[in-house]
């Protein structure tokens, strides 16, 4: 058999010579060029033991449980929440009775700024583009008939989510769950928030330390939650390439369990409830690959780097969302195939929970009927492609595991640029990750323009497409809103309130873990514009640097 490289002079360049190759970047969205063939001549150092292994075993590269989708598929979540605590709360019942494994929260944008809904910036915001959370009151609503034991719930929430994450677990405590069987996650990843998606509130460091009291508090008392997903979705969405979002996300895993280390803390207490959530774009096997990669370098970080024992502290566990920055407003029904494509890249992939988005999402948030077809596209690929039934199909592939390797050796040279400005937060004040992204946004913006890249339906095969019925959400929501807010003010005790805010303050005056009075603060339904009114005193606002 002759050579890759006798073939490529030989064969391949007679026919091209004939039938040219096509105007087209055979190159994946992060940059990496696809040659025309791959043989095992290019995994001539490939070290299978080492690099592969089996699922289940370090370094985890073909999933982090054995048998995988085998013995369990991947949780099935559609992100959730519009309007009210009820109207959110009827969505979820639905999207439970349709075969959804699981709740994932959207909150609003004054909830996630940390404003009540009836606070003069939160005007015409009002669950625009999620429910609005102010106090327990609202997330009783939010969860009413739905048993905290039973569902675990992912919730989309960071400056403010020990508040948040504290009124759920009130909520369970109110309903009689015991807090050791309550299952779930919150984002509350702030590193991401200062690169790309910019909804925080205070400067990194107390930012920070808030993120690292869940980490101290959360094993102890709550052990089935995640406290944290690490957050790649939102570096993606901004503009980064996949390379990017899996250096810049595990970069940041990594800056969170530094942190940890120096408040003092076991690593194998807190590391195996560390979770991460990426983004599925286009690029079919570049997304397969990123998965693949991300397992190999965390394991290989947390084993050799920072020597963890439990291989539970090993595995990098995922949620998966479909690339909201791909869907088009034009010919939006087009939206569905490339949600199949890129849900099939993420189980493929290896990932432990899916979201896919709705059609009409670069339009409005998802209808009904649009959500119920999200939701069945992952259940066609579960049951009727057969690609769950052997596990990492795709292993072994000449090209893939090329791929997997090339990204994982650009992730690393990644981690060595970060460290040498002297870490995550020095990057962040530096602007490194946003001149990164802003550079890789824009090159991508160009090929588009210039249909080097093509869109279906945006810079080719363009047509009329038919107007698509969104859902508005109604002014009415923000009206109600208020009137629930005045009802909880004037129902509840004030001098509770008054000790809880009281001890929320000398908790962080005092660098004490805050999680106790946040608790107590639920409990005693103080709002939650009033808790982060709280520590926007002890520890200012953060406004970004302004980088020429």
């Amino acid at each position: 058999m002759k050579s890759k490289k006798a073939w490529l002079a030989q064969d391949y360049s007679k026919k091209t010579a004939d039938l040219p190759e096509r105007s087209y970047p055979f190159r994946t969205l992060s940059d990496i060029e696809a040659e025309p063939l791959y043989t095992g001549e290019d995994l001539a150092d490939f070290d299978e033991a080492n690099q592969l292994a089996y699922p289940g075993e370090y370094p985890f590269t073909r999933g982090v449980q054995t048998s995988m989708y085998r013995g369990k598929l991947w949780t099935m979540r559609q992100f959730a929440g519009f309007g009210s605590a009820e109207q959110t709360n009827e969505r979820f019942k639905k999207l439970l009775e349709a075969g959804q494994h699981g709740l994932s929260t959207a909150f609003d944008l004054p909830t996630l700024m940390g404003y009540d809904s009836d606070h003069p910036f939160s005007q015409g915001e009002v669950g625009k583009c999620g429910v609005a959370v102010s106090s327990l009151a609202d997330m009783e609503l939010l969860f009413e008939s739905i048993n905290p034991e039973d569902v675990t719930t992912s919730m989309t929430i960071n400056s403010p989510a020990n508040a948040i994450w504290a009124m759920y677990l009130a909520m369970a405590e109110n309903k009689g769950a015991d807090l050791r069987k309550v299952g779930g996650t919150i984002q509350n990843d702030i590193l991401k928030e200062f690169i790309a998606q910019k909804e925080y509130i205070f400067p990194p460091a107390p930012s920070v330390k808030l993120v690292i009291d869940t980490f101290e508090w959360g094993p102890r008392y709550v052990p089935k939650w995640n406290f944290i997903s690490v957050s790649g979705y939102h570096i993606r969405e901004a503009g980064s390439t996949a390379v990017q979002e899996l250096a810049f996300t595990l970069a940041d895993g990594i800056h969170y369990v530094q942190k940890a280390l120096e408040r003092g803390l076991d690593i194998d207490e807190f590391a195996p409830r560390i979770s991460f959530f990426f983004n599925v774009h286009n690029d079919f096997f570049e997304e397969i690959a990123k998965f693949r990669a991300a397992r190999r370098i965390w394991a290989k970080q947390m084993r050799e780097v920072f020597g963890a024992k439990d291989p539970k502290s090993w595995m990098l566990r995922t949620h998966a969302q479909t690339a909201g920055v791909s869907l088009t407003a034009q010919q939006p029904l087009v939206n569905i195939a490339r949600v199949a494509i890129q849900a099939l890249a993420g189980v493929l992939g290896g990932t432990n929970s899916l979201h896919t988005d709705s059609y009409d999402e670069a339009l409005a948030l998802p209808t009904e009927e649009a959500a119920k077809i999200a939701l069945r596209t992952q259940q066609v690929i579960a049951f009727e492609t057969g690609v769950c039934n052997t596990i990492d199909p795709l292993a072994g592939s000449y090209y893939l595991e090329t791929l997997t390797s090339e990204m994982e050796r650009q992730c690393l040279a990644y981690f060595e640029r970060i460290d040498a400005l002297g870490g995550v937060e020095k990057a962040i004040d530096a602007g490194f990750f946003a001149h990164e992204i802003g550079d890789a946004s824009y090159q991508q913006q160009r090929e588009i323009d210039s249909k080097e890249r093509i869109i279906v339906g945006v810079n080719e095969f363009v047509d009329d497409s038919p107007e698509t019925p969104i859902l508005l959400v109604d002014k009415e929501v923000e009206r109600l809103q208020h009137e629930r807010l005045a009802r909880v003010r004037r129902e509840r005790d004030p001098n509770a309130v008054a000790q809880a805010l009281e001890a929320l303050r000398k908790a962080a005056i005092n660098d004490q873990n805050t999680m106790p009075a946040f608790l107590a603060a639920a409990h005693a339904y103080c709002t939650l514009g009033e808790q982060m009114d709280v520590l926007r005193e002890v520890y200012g606002v953060y406004e970004e640097p302004i980088l020429i």
